[in-house]
């Protein structure tokens, strides 16, 4: 589904990535594992195309991200691409369900359709009594299911998560793991995940430890 090819790139002469190979299948789950700075949530930013490489290609069922224009790659990946942060970002200013409907309005999707599946999210991840809640009506570990939710709102091909449980304690870090492997059970979502997690490292389907800027396992 996914192939990255010679991704290189450096922030002021300084080399952060230098030369990563990789392939993702429909359907994994995969950790991006290692130390801070060497390079994890550069190589996610550069995947899902929220960053440009200096060189390499990327690839989504054989979609060259970066020989699209400004405005068609942003349709792209507002279309096939989910994101959950260690931040949840989510607007202080509206509700657990308008802010999992934004990336639907974004998509300019039918109204009616966007606001059912964000229900029906919402009820997936046991929180269909929360829905008119604001943010900071919202326990932690609620609002990054609210951010799960919002990434799934346009059934994605893949879902980024760049540090997702880095601000959860122990009991909410371990329920949202088995949450991402629950979701791509019931629905052959595919998952790319930066962690400094071990344990949910362990669980994946694959580890990836990036070190120096490159891939070495």
């Amino acid at each position: 589904m996914l192939k990255a090819k010679g991704l290189k790139k450096s922030y002021n002469a300084l080399p952060v990535l230098k030369g990563v190979d990789l392939e993702i299948k429909k359907g994994e789950v995969v950790a991006i594992v290692g130390a801070s700075g060497a390079g994890k949530s550069t190589l996610l930013h550069i995947l899902s195309s929220l960053d440009v490489p200096n060189e390499g290609e990327v690839k989504i069922n054989d979609t060259n991200l970066f020989a699209l224009k400004a405005k068609p790659l942003a349709e792209f990946r507002n279309k096939n691409m989910g994101f959950v942060f260690q931040f949840h970002n989510l607007l202080p200013e509206f509700s657990a369900l308008e802010n999992v409907m934004i990336p639907g309005l974004i998509g300019h999707g039918d109204l009616k359709k966007i606001n059912e599946r964000a229900n029906e999210l919402l009820n997936l991840l046991g929180l269909e009594s929360r829905s008119k809640h604001k943010p900071s009506e919202l326990s932690g570990g609620e609002q990054q299911r609210v951010a799960v939710a919002r990434a799934l709102i346009n059934s994605p091909l893949l879902i980024f998560a760049d540090e997702p449980s880095g601000n959860l304690d122990s009991k909410n870090a371990s329920e949202l793991h088995q949450l991402f492997f629950q979701l791509r059970n019931d629905f052959n979502q595919t998952f790319v995940i930066v962690t400094h997690n071990q344990e949910f490292a362990a669980m994946a389907d694959r580890k990836l430890e990036i070190k120096d800027g490159v891939i070495v396992s």
